[in-house]
């Protein structure tokens, strides 16, 4: 997304801008769950908690832009919002749980 955010803006029909805050977002949160798996110690619940919150948030951005960019986009672009925020809001919910449980032992 990130090299390729000014091509997709032609084939999703939203702002290049738009689709590089994107993959920003998509690369931090790359960094911080490779972060948290190279952890060997210690508690990672908290941690845990923070990506799933963060992955809810995001879920719920992505949603929202889906909203914000209805009728604009194209059906790749509206694809491409609404897969993420069904993708990434669920797997935050599911890491969310996952914390929870962990946290219960």
């Amino acid at each position: 997304m990130l090299i390729l955010h000014r091509w997709l803006s032609g084939l999703y029909a939203l702002p290049a801008d738009l689709l590089l805050v994107i993959g920003i977002a998509n690369l931090t949160y790359a960094c911080g769950s490779f972060t948290l798996a190279m952890r060997s110690s210690g508690d990672r619940v908290p941690f845990l908690r923070v990506i799933a919150a963060a992955n809810i948030g995001w879920g719920v951005a992505c949603a929202g832009m889906a909203a914000v960019w209805f009728g604009e986009a194209s059906v790749f672009g509206m694809a491409q919002l609404v897969g993420e925020s069904i993708l990434v809001g669920g797997l935050g919910v599911l890491e969310w749980r996952a914390a929870s449980m962990t946290a219960q032992r």
